[in-house]
């Protein structure tokens, strides 16, 4: 398996807000070939910093999503998001194979 954290901060009066966002995301992502979770994460003690976590089955599946035109369509969405603060939000990403579960 292969996961993928991004993890990104936003305004702590924001956060319920962008919770609201993904929790009606488009879920294309569920679709693509290999793909096994979505979760949305909040850190208990800072609510603003989420961290959105994706599951594949492998690297290899996760990096055709990346280049898949949904993949670009959604990001491309984001950038436009009416609440330029948001929208300028650069996420941390750190990729990991599983090697034990």
């Amino acid at each position: 398996m292969y996961t993928v954290f991004s993890t990104f901060d936003v305004p702590d009066e924001k956060s319920e807000e962008v919770i609201s966002i993904y929790k009606n995301r488009s879920r294309s992502v569920d679709q693509a070939e290999g793909f096994i979770d979505f979760l949305l994460l909040q850190n208990d003690k800072r609510p603003g910093e989420l961290t959105v976590q994706l599951i594949f089955d492998t690297k290899e599946n996760y990096l055709n999503w990346v280049r898949s035109e949904d993949f670009k369509r959604i990001h491309d969405l984001e950038k436009k998001y009416p609440d330029q603060e948001l929208a300028a939000v650069v996420p941390k990403v750190s990729q990991y194979k599983v090697v034990a579960k």
